[in-house]
This record gives structure tokens, sequence and C-alpha cells, in this order.
């Protein structure tokens, strides 16, 4: 688990630092509350953060509010740690957001308790979250989630005017290996595909499922040739060895659609998924496992 530590004395910093490792955290240092901020907003950023009270630039307090007003995807739990020993301190700290307080100086054993408390409460609300977002088969999206991000991402492409793409992407001859293989095997193949399919895509990427075998995959701020780069990306890696199942090993290859947005490019909802699936057709009909661009993208790939 990745562990924020933000603390202006250098002293203080390495003695957090040193035993959260010791531990077995990841941890990131930080010296200012500007630095802390900006981690903490990234994707991937520390789920706890361990925050002196009295940060250069943003203070612990400003961190707090900031966070809680800006951080919707994910929950971070806050430990503010301060010289202060006065009650009026932690309620103040609590207030702003903060989850902790510990008063300077404390022991090696009290920050390991009070990380441990928020390690365990961070894990509960992650799979809660999970739970709320994530289809349980494959672990990508739910069909709501996804196009809830395509919505999103929809909406900051015509404010921003900045290119973006959509994927379709279909498994080949789905029902026949059900069939062959039965019904187990082929959930098997769903999760694999799907974790095949997510371990490919950017970082920044959403991946979901939109139905049966279908996967739906936003890609923000993506031009026409990286988007294309990716899906073959995509195809390749799910074809390239046999996935194993119980009932042996089961090859599968898939076929993509993908629709590319360029910055004067503002079609409905209904319109995207439409000219996705369209391209998505089409590279089935002309053989399978291979990519199809929308056709009225064509004058933006030359």
């Amino acid at each position: 688990m990745k562990v924020l530590v933000a603390d202006g004395n250098a002293a203080d910093l390495q003695y957090c630092e040193a035993y959260l490792k010791e531990w077995g955290f990841e941890v990131v240092a930080v010296t200012d509350g500007n630095a802390a901020y900006d981690l903490l907003l990234e994707s991937d950023g520390p789920m706890l953060a361990i925050l002196d009270w009295s940060l250069p630039g943003m203070d612990a307090m400003a961190i707090c509010r900031a966070i809680r007003k800006a951080m919707k995807t994910r929950y971070v739990y806050f430990i503010v740690v301060t010289t202060h020993k006065e009650t009026e301190f932690a309620v103040a700290a609590i207030n702003a957001g903060a989850d902790d307080f510990i008063a300077k100086p404390f022991d090696a054993d009290e920050l390991r308790v009070r990380v441990r408390a928020g390690q365990r409460i961070c894990e509960l609300e992650q799979g809660l979250r999970l739970k709320g977002t994530h289809d349980t088969m494959t672990g990508a999206y739910h069909r709501g989630a996804i196009m809830d991000f395509l919505q999103k991402e929809l909406a900051r492409h015509e404010r921003e005017q900045c290119a973006m793409a959509v994927i379709f992407a279909d498994l080949d001859h789905f029902k026949k290996l059900n069939n062959d293989y039965g019904n187990l095997a082929g959930d098997v193949v769903l999760r694999e595909v799907a974790h095949r399919v997510g371990s490919t895509v950017r970082p920044y990427d959403w991946v979901g499922r939109y139905g049966g075998a279908q996967l739906l995959i936003v890609l923000p701020a993506c031009e026409v040739g990286t988007a294309i780069e990716v899906a073959e990306r995509i195809r390749e890696t799910v074809a390239e060895r046999p996935i194993m199942t119980d009932a042996g090993q089961v090859g599968v290859t898939i076929s993509i659609g993908v629709l590319c947005l360029r910055e004067q490019d503002f079609p409905t909802l209904g319109e995207v998924i439409q000219g996705a699936d369209k391209a998505l057709y089409r590279a089935k009909q002309a053989g399978r496992n291979r990519v199809e661009v929308a056709s009225d993208t064509a004058s933006a790939v030359v």
C-alpha cells in the first residue's frame, strides 16, 4: 500500500519514512503541502497520507479540505501530526476532513497502530467502491460506470476541444466457445481477456464491460494514430497465447471497432456508440481478429 508522508522537518520526515518502509509500505515523502496535494490528486495516488500540521505551501488543513472536495473516485485516509496537544487542534483537524490526529512526539508503536487502522479502513472502502462500480465477472467497470465515464469524457472533449477515442472490442465466436468448453470456461476466458486488455491500455484509459463478451474502452486525449496503436496492441495481446481453463487451453481472438473524435467533432453519446459499433461490425464481417476504424474518421487517418 502506498503512503504519503509530508513534513517540513527533515528529521521527522526521515523517522516516519524509515518505520513505514520497515513495516512494508511503499512510501512517497515530500517536504511541502503543494507537492503533497498534487500527488494525492494523481489517479494512482496514495490512499493514506500522514501530514504535518504546519506544512510549507498548503498546510494540512487546506489539503484535507481541498482533497475532500475534489476527490470523488477514491477515499484518502488522513492522519494529521502536530506538536499541538490541545483538544481544539484535534477538533479542527477532524472538522477539516482528517480521519486521525497524533500529537508530537509520538513513538513508533503508536504510529504503527494508527497507520494499520487507516490501512484497514482504506481497504474496506476500496472494496465497497469496487462493488459499486465494477463488473463482478470481469473486474472491469460495469456498464453504468463505463457509460458515465464516456459521458464525462465527451463533455470534457467538447469543453476543451481535445481529441479522444472510443473502442468497442468483442470476443470472436464466444457462443461457440461456451458450447465447446462450457460456461465456466467461458467465464475464465472473459476474466482473463478483461485483465489482458486492462494491462495493455494506458493508465488513464477506462475499460468497462458493455455487455456479454463486449468491452468498451474510453481513451481520453487520444489522437487517431495512438488509438489505432492501442487497439492493435489489445488485439495482439489477447491472441498471443491461449487461456488456461479447467476444460483445457482455449485460443481466443478479439475484433475491434475504433471511433476517433477530432477537436471539431461533437457527436452525441448515441452517435458515438453507434459509430464504434458499426466499426466493430465491419471487423467481424471482414474476418474477425482485426481492427476497423469508423468510416467517418477516415479523413483524420490520412
